[in-house]
């Protein structure tokens, strides 16, 4: 159904370079340990980049942008025509991961993956099957020639910023409707009811929450898609951005690039990379833990720990942004930190 990049094995993790990054933090001047999981994170970057000096510093973003049918059912608070506005305010940098690029210094992107606009838009790039999904509380969301194209529009896209070498990427997405879309694939893909994965989203108040996991529920139940494979689930009851994003993490990972996970939606993604193509979990950098309830539920599923917890539940890639600079000054320490020879200091006590 997707095509044959979508499952070809990801690099291995370099155990040269992750053990010699081992042995480094060992002799920095500091004990052991003292920098809690920023030596880990610089340690697992030295393996995913094959490099002694692990690097976090060109960190291009890439936001998808698509519409849901199944915001015709009501779950929602916010009209449709929010995501063609916020894509416009994303290219025009009025938006907060605009503001958070251009403090990072990094290159941001906006892909329009499938909204409902008609036209191209300046500063966004086109790269659609479809205008909007289907409502999938009655038919399925997306054929697999579509589901096909959103895969290989994040592939391009990753390609569109290799030449920038990037050192990371972020992944960030825009869609009303879309946190009831993760929803349903999380649920899917964990067997779970709505009830248990579905939050708040845009802030649908305790009734309109309600509503959401029937919807969801239904449509589970109606495609049968609880327990089927990634790509039926996607077919069933995906998102054009969501399938965009899952290509790009498996592109990027193809091309050693480690991934700095956004929050709930972008989390989704990389779950569904994960059980298409479990080579590509390595290159998977959890940022922060969102607002929204499922999220914790799908990075348990990851089997990762995020670096922060702000009850952010804003997307864009707007966690995975702020999370960054930890990154680099993960980095930083491990790179130019003096060892205990170089500071003519005692490695034990004496």
């Amino acid at each position: 159904m997707l095509p044959e990049w979508v499952y070809q094995k990801c690099p291995d993790v370099s155990a040269v370079h992750r053990k010699a990054a081992i042995a480094r933090q060992a002799q920095l001047a500091k004990p052991a340990g003292a920098l809690g999981r920023l030596e880990q994170l610089a340690i697992e970057l030295a393996g995913l980049q094959a490099t002694e000096q692990p690097r976090a510093t060109r960190v291009p973003i890439i936001v998808f942008a698509g519409d849901h049918g199944i915001v015709a059912q009501g779950v929602s608070a916010y009209p449709q025509a929010v995501t063609i506005a916020m894509m416009a305010n994303f290219a025009s940098g009025g938006a907060a991961i605009s503001v958070l690029a251009r403090e990072l210094g990094s290159n941001l992107e906006v892909v329009d993956a499938g909204t409902l606009a008609d036209e191209g838009m300046a500063g966004v790039v086109t790269d659609k099957p479809r205008s909007g999904t289907r409502d999938f509380s009655l038919e399925a969301a997306l054929t697999p020639a579509e589901l096909a194209f959103a895969f290989e529009a994040g592939r391009r896209a990753v390609a569109r910023v290799e030449a920038r070498q990037p050192d990371l990427l972020i992944f960030g997405e825009m869609g009303i409707g879309n946190t009831t879309t993760s929803a349903a694939i999380a649920a899917s893909l964990l067997g779970m009811c709505a009830e248990e994965v579905a939050g708040n989203g845009t802030g649908v108040d305790a009734a309109g929450l309600a509503h959401k996991a029937r919807v969801i529920d239904a449509a589970i139940a109606r495609h049968g898609a609880a327990g089927a494979t990634p790509e039926n689930i996607l077919c069933a009851v995906g998102g054009l951005e969501i399938a965009a994003i899952c290509g790009a993490i498996i592109a990027a990972a193809h091309r050693r690039i480690p991934v700095l996970i956004d929050g709930f939606i972008v989390s989704v993604a990389a779950l569904t990379a994960v059980r298409l193509n479990p080579s590509c979990q390595p290159f998977l950098l959890p940022s922060h833990q969102s607002a929204e309830q499922g999220h914790r539920l799908v990075l348990r599923a990851l089997n990762v720990q995020p670096l922060v917890s702000l009850d952010l539940r804003l997307g864009e890639g707007s966690g995975a942004a702020i999370a960054l600079p930890l990154v680099r000054l993960a980095c930083s320490l491990h790179n130019s930190m003096a060892t205990f020879a170089q500071a003519n200091v005692p490695d034990r006590p004496g």
